[in-house]
């Protein structure tokens, strides 16, 4: 991941706060953005991504938002994370319903102990 401004993220983590407390951590370059000790989404770029499975991923396909891809060893590497939509950025309350269908996935996800 490529460094982003710590303002964007500031931003991004302040308007998550109605979910609860949402923080964010540096991560290779960007920052994870936590809650409750589980990541759901993250900053690269300047860029939010969510994180998605396949009961929420459908939503960002008919937008036609794409995953969060790197590179590895010269090879493209695809995460379970897709571009958070740009109206979301514009609308804390519309970001916060995005953001709770991707902490959703992300607990899902989550490997039990």
């Amino acid at each position: 991941m490529a460094r982003q401004s710590s303002e964007f993220v500031d931003l991004v983590v302040e308007s998550l706060q109605p979910l609860g407390p949402v923080v964010a951590e540096r991560m290779f370059g960007g920052h994870g953005i936590f809650m409750d000790g589980l990541m759901f989404a993250l900053v690269a770029d300047d860029q939010l991504y969510f994180k998605v499975d396949d009961d929420n991923r459908p939503a960002y396909e008919a937008k036609g938002l794409g995953p969060f891809t790197y590179v590895k060893k010269g090879k493209t590497m695809q995460m379970s994370y897709q571009e958070a939509p740009s109206e979301a950025l514009d609308d804390p309350e519309t970001l916060c319903e995005w953001a709770r269908a991707a902490f959703g996935a992300a607990l899902r996800s989550r490997k039990p102990k």
